[in-house]
C-alpha cells in the first residue's frame, strides 16, 4: 500500500539523461550587434536521432524564442548584410534546401530546388547573390555489360568497380562520383549558376570582394591533388566570366580566406607544409592581387582559426586554443595580439574536445558558444576593447541546474620520461569523500593532436556517477601547447606519451584518496591505441576497454579512409618500405605481454580506424587466453556517439566490463 511519503530521486545524472540534453551551435550576431540567431541542437528519443531548431535572442538575453520548430534539422542561418533577411538551411520539405526569412514580417520562402546539399553559403555584400557550394554528380559507364536477363529474373545486384583513390569517407561510407563546385545563387531565388569546374573538389567557405564582382575562395587544384591533399591554395575568381587566378603557391596548405571589408587585403590561413605530423596554423595576409604575403601570427604559437576582419581592416577576429580552454583573439596587422574571451566550445558533448564557434557584429559586438564542465555550450556575448561577457542562454538549468555532479579539478605534473609539465583534470563523484579510497578511470584523448580541457563531457558525468575518479590528461602530442609540444610524438607515436598518462595516474594516487588495486583505463581512436599500448607495457590496471584502436600501423596505412594522407604525414613512408617502424609501433607487437582483461569496442562501419584492427587484436588475446570481449556497434562510424543512445550503450558496455573486474570491498 502507498504511504504518501514515496519521492522521485532525480539529483543524478543518469543514462536515459543523455536524450535530455540540448546545446548551442553556430552563433550569428545581426550586422548591427542587436539579435543572435543560433541552432538549438537536441534530441528525439523516438528516433534516436540529433535534431536541430533555429533560436532568436536579443543581446541583452531578452525576447528569445524559436523561429523554427519540430523535429526537423535547420542550421547554418546567415544574416544579410543589412539585417532584414535570414538565410538559412532546412531539411522540413524532404531534402536540404535554402530558406530565405523576411525579420521584418516573419514571411519565409524556399529559395531552391537542389538535388544536392548546399553548404559555405554567403551572402553577396551588396545582398543580391548567395554564393555556396555544393556537389556535382558524375555518372560513370558500367565496366561491363551483362547479357539480357530473362523478364521477370532476380538477379544478384551488380558488381562495383573502384578506380580512384578517394572512394571512401567515415561518416559518409562509399563516395558517389562528383566533385564540389562553388554557384551562385540570386537572393530572390532560382536557378544556382555553377562557376567553377574540373575534376577537383572546391569545398570551402568563399569569401566575397566588396564590390560583389569575385569571390576568393581555397581548393587544391593541382593535377596531382589526390597524392598531395594539403596543398591547396588561394584563387581569386570572377562571378562575371568565370575566370580565376592563382594568388599563393607555396608547397602547404593556404585556406580560409577572408578578404578586408576595405578590399586591399586577404586573410589566409597555412603552414610550410615539411611533413611533420602536426603543425601549427598560422595567419597570414597579403594585398588584394596576391602580392606582399606576410606572416602575422609568427610570435603566436597556437593553431588559428576562422579568422574575421574587424569593420575597420585594422585587424582580424580568430579562434584557439591555448592550455586546453578554447579562446577568442584578436590580431592587429601589426602581429600584436589580445584575448577577448574563454571557454569557447561545449558542442562535443561526448567527451571533452576543443570545439565551437563564434560570430561579429559591425559593432564589435560578438556571440559565441562557451562550456564550462556543468553544462554544454550556451551563447555567449562580449564586445570589442571591454572585458566583460555575458551568458544569455541556459539551455539545461531545467535538467541539470538541480543535479549534483562530479565537479572537475586542473592537475599539473611532471612527466616521468623528461619531467615536462603535463596538464590534466580530474573529476570526482557527487557524494565525494576525502577520507575514503575510490576505483581510478583514465579516459584517455584520441586525435592524437587534439586536446581535452574544462569542458562539459556526458560520458564522463556517468563515469563519476558510477562511483569513479575521472582522469584524463593531455599528453605529448596534444594540441594547445604549441608546436614543439605537439611534435614530440612524430613518428614516435604511441612513446613517451605512455610515461605521461601514467605519471598522471600516480600524482593522482599520491593524493590519498585512490585503490591503487582499482585501475581502469579506456580512451577512444588514438585513445583506443594508448590504451591496448598500456596493457602491453604494465599490468597495474584491472581491465581495459579500447574504443575504435589501431593495433597494427601496417594495416590501418592501407585501410584507413585517409590512407594517401597518414603514410608520409605519420610515418617515414610506405609500410613495406618501414615495416620494421610500423610494426614496433603497434600495439600488435605487444599484445604477448598482455594480463590485463581487454574489451575492443567498435563501429561496423568505422572507415578511419575499421573494425578490422579491432579484430586482429580481440583474436589474438583469444589465441592467448586473455579474457576479452568484442562489442560491434551496427551502422556506426568513428563517431561512434553520433546517435544518443550509442553514447549511453559506450559508456554502459565499459562501465559493465569494468564492474567484472572490481574488487569487491571488504
Amino acid at each position: 500500500m502507498a504511504t504518501g511519503q514515496e519521492t522521485v530521486d532525480n539529483r543524478y545524472f543518469e543514462p536515459i539523461d543523455v536524450f535530455s540534453l540540448e546545446y548551442a551551435t553556430d552563433p550569428q550576431i545581426s550586422p548591427d550587434g542587436d539579435r543572435i540567431v543560433y541552432v538549438r541542437r537536441f534530441m528525439d528519443i523516438m528516433t534516436d536521432r540529433t535534431r536541430s531548431n533555429l533560436w532568436i535572442i536579443n543581446a541583452d538575453g531578452s525576447n528569445h524564442r524559436p523561429l523554427t520548430t519540430g523535429n526537423e534539422n535547420d542550421s547554418s542561418p546567415r544574416w544579410s548584410p543589412d539585417g532584414q533577411s535570414l538565410l538559412y538551411v532546412s531539411s522540413s520539405d524532404g531534402s536540404r534546401q535554402l530558406y530565405r526569412r523576411w525579420m521584418d514580417t516573419g514571411q519565409t520562402a524556399r529559395l531552391t530546388n537542389l538535388v544536392s546539399s548546399p553548404g559555405g553559403m554567403v551572402w553577396s555584400p551588396d545582398g543580391r547573390w548567395i554564393a555556396m557550394t555544393m556537389m556535382v554528380k558524375e555518372s560513370t559507364p558500367s565496366f561491363v555489360t551483362l547479357p539480357a536477363k530473362p523478364k521477370g529474373a532476380e538477379w544478384a545486384k551488380p558488381s562495383k568497380v573502384i578506380e580512384k583513390l578517394k572512394y571512401r569517407a567515415d561518416g559518409a561510407g562509399y563516395l558517389e562520383d562528383g566533385y564540389t563546385h562553388l554557384f551562385i545563387l540570386s537572393a530572390e531565388s532560382g536557378t544556382p549558376r555553377q562557376l567553377t569546374a574540373g575534376s577537383f573538389n572546391h569545398s570551402s567557405t568563399p569569401s566575397w570582394t566588396p564590390d560583389s564582382q569575385h569571390l576568393v575562395f581555397s581548393a587544391n587544384r593541382h593535377t596531382d591533388w589526390e597524392y598531395d591533399p594539403l596543398n591547396s591554395e588561394v584563387y581569386t575568381l570572377s562571378v562575371k566570366d568565370g575566370a580565376i587566378r592563382q594568388l599563393t603557391d607555396r608547397q602547404g596548405p593556404d585556406h580560409s580566406p577572408a578578404v578586408s571589408p576595405d578590399g586591399k587585403y586577404i586573410a589566409y590561413l597555412g603552414f610550410d607544409d615539411t611533413l611533420q605530423g602536426y603543425r601549427v596554423t598560422r595567419l597570414y595576409v597579403m594585398d588584394r592581387d596576391g602580392g606582399n604575403r606576410r606572416l602575422i601570427s609568427n610570435d603566436f604559437d597556437r593553431g588559428i582559426s576562422r579568422p574575421i576582419w574587424s569593420v575597420d581592416s585594422q585587424g582580424l577576429y580568430f579562434q584557439y586554443n591555448s592550455e586546453g580552454n578554447g579562446k577568442l583573439g584578436y590580431i592587429y596587422l601589426s602581429g600584436k595580439q589580445q584575448m577577448l574571451a574563454e571557454d569557447m566550445g561545449g558542442t562535443s558533448l561526448g567527451r571533452p574536445y576543443s570545439s565551437g564557434s563564434y560570430s561579429v557584429a559591425n559593432t564589435g559586438r560578438y556571440a559565441y558558444t562557451m562550456t564550462r564542465p556543468e553544462h554544454p555550450s550556451d551563447v555567449v556575448v562580449g564586445k570589442m576593447n571591454t572585458s566583460e561577457t555575458v551568458r544569455i542562454t541556459r539551455l539545461n538549468s531545467d535538467l541539470l541546474g538541480h543535479k549534483l555532479l562530479g565537479e572537475t579539478e586542473e592537475i599539473w605534473f611532471n612527466s616521468s620520461y623528461d619531467n615536462r609539465r603535463i596538464q590534466g583534470w580530474i573529476v570526482k563523484p557527487p557524494d565525494f569523500d576525502g577520507d575514503n579510497t575510490y576505483p581510478l578511470l583514465l579516459e584517455i584523448h584520441g586525435g592524437p593532436f587534439a586536446n581535452y580541457g574544462d569542458r562539459f563531457s556526458a560520458e564522463v558525468q556517468l563515469y563519476v556517477q558510477a562511483g569513479y575518479v575521472v582522469l584524463y590528461i593531455n599528453p605529448r602530442g596534444s594540441t594547445s601547447y604549441g608546436e614543439e609540444f605537439g611534435n614530440l610524438i612524430h613518428h614516435n607515436y604511441p612513446g613517451q606519451d605512455y610515461d605521461d598518462l601514467i605519471s598522471g595516474v600516480d600524482a593522482v594516487i599520491d593524493r590519498g584518496y585512490i585503490d591503487e588495486n582499482q585501475l581502469f583505463v579506456t580512451g577512444g581512436s588514438g585513445g583506443g591505441v594508448l590504451t591496448s599500448w598500456i596493457v602491453g607495457k604494465t599490468d597495474r590496471f584491472r581491465a581495459a576497454v579500447a574504443a575504435k584502436p589501431v593495433i597494427n600501423w601496417y594495416s590501418f596505412a592501407l585501410t584507413s579512409d585517409s590512407y594517401n594522407f597518414f603514410y608520409k604525414y605519420w610515418f617515414p613512408g610506405y609500410p613495406w618500405e618501414h615495416t620494421e617502424h610500423y610494426m614496433k609501433r603497434s600495439p600488435l607487437s605487444l599484445v604477448g605481454n598482455v594480463k590485463t582483461p581487454t574489451m575492443l569496442l567498435t563501429g561496423e562501419v568505422d572507415y578511419r580506424t575499421p573494425i578490422s584492427e579491432s579484430e586482429q587484436y580481440y583474436q589474438a588475446l583469444k589465441l592467448l587466453k586473455i579474457d576479452t570481449a568484442l562489442v560491434r556497434i551496427p551502422d556506426a562510424s568513428h563517431g561512434i556517439t553520433a546517435r544518443p543512445s550509442n553514447l549511453i550503450s559506450k559508456v554502459l558496455h565499459i562501465l559493465k566490463w569494468f564492474d567484472r573486474y572490481k574488487v569487491p570491498k571488504s
